[in-house]
C-alpha cells in the first residue's frame, strides 16, 4: 500500500470528512497533520506531511461528490412544506392489545378535521405523534398499556418528496445533515413513500422551517 491509498482509506472511513473536503471546508495542511500518525501506522514508516497534502489534493472526485451533485439537483424539485404545532409524542410498549387500542383511536377520531395523528410501530414499541388536543383521548384509550415515555410541546415540518426519491441515495442524510449542522435536535422522523415529517421541539420548529425551505434553492 502506498501513501495515496492509505490517505484514501482513512478519508473514506468518515463521510463527514469526505463531504467537508469536497465542499472546501477543511484546511488541507491541518488535515494532513492530523492524518500523518495514522498514515505512518498503516505504512509502518515515516511519512512527510507534504506527501500527504499531495495525496489529498490528487484524490479523484469520489462517490460523495457524485451523490451530492444529484441530491442538490433533486432538492429543487421538493414539493409543499407544511408546518404543524401543538403536537405530543406518546410511546408505548408493544402488546397483544395495542393494535386494538390503535383501531379504537382511529374509529373515534375518524370524523374529526384539522388534527394530526400518526403511528410508528417498531419491533418492541409503538410511537404515536398526535395533536395535543388528543392527549386526553389517547390517555383514556391506552390506559391499560405500558407507557414508555411522553413528550409534549412538539412541532413538525412535513416535506412532500418527488416520486423518484427512492432512486436517489442520500436524500434523508442530506436533509438531516442540514438540521444537525444548525444545532436542531430531531425528536422523531415519520415517513411514507413520498413524504418525510421531521418532529422537533416547538421552540425549534420555526428555526427548522427556513432551513428546510432553503434546500429547495440549493444554489442560493
Amino acid at each position: 500500500m502506498n501513501i495515496a491509498q492509505a490517505v484514501d482509506r482513512l478519508i473514506s472511513q468518515s463521510p463527514f470528512l469526505e463531504e467537508a473536503i469536497t465542499d472546501d471546508l477543511i484546511n488541507i495542511s491541518s488535515l494532513a497533520r492530523r492524518l500523518r500518525p495514522d498514515v505512518e501506522k498503516i505504512l509502518k514508516k515515516p511519512v512527510q506531511e507534504g506527501a500527504i497534502i499531495m495525496a489529498i489534493n490528487r484524490r479523484a472526485p469520489d462517490y460523495y461528490f457524485k451523490v451530492s451533485k444529484g441530491i442538490k439537483s433533486f432538492m429543487s424539485k421538493l414539493g409543499d412544506i407544511i408546518v404543524r404545532s401543538d403536537l405530543s409524542d406518546h410511546n408505548f410498549e408493544n402488546s397483544p392489545t395495542l393494535i386494538t387500542c390503535q383501531r379504537n383511536l382511529i374509529d373515534e377520531i375518524g370524523q374529526e378535521k384539522n388534527i394530526f395523528c400518526t403511528f410508528s410501530q417498531g419491533v418492541y414499541e409503538t410511537t404515536i405523534v398526535a395533536s395535543k388536543s388528543l392527549d386526553d383521548t389517547i390517555d383514556r384509550i391506552f390506559a391499560g398499556e405500558k407507557r414508555l415515555s411522553r413528550k409534549p410541546g412538539l412541532g413538525s415540518v412535513t416535506i412532500r418528496l418527488p416520486e423518484d426519491n427512492t432512486e436517489i441515495s442520500g436524500i434523508y442524510y442530506y436533509i438531516l445533515k442540514n438540521l444537525a449542522w444548525n444545532g436542531i435536535n430531531v425528536c422523531e422522523i415519520i415517513s411514507t413513500t413520498n413524504e418525510i415529517t421531521i418532529v422537533v421541539t416547538e421552540r425549534e420548529v420555526q428555526k427548522a422551517f427556513p432551513i428546510l425551505l432553503s434546500l429547495k434553492k440549493p444554489n442560493i
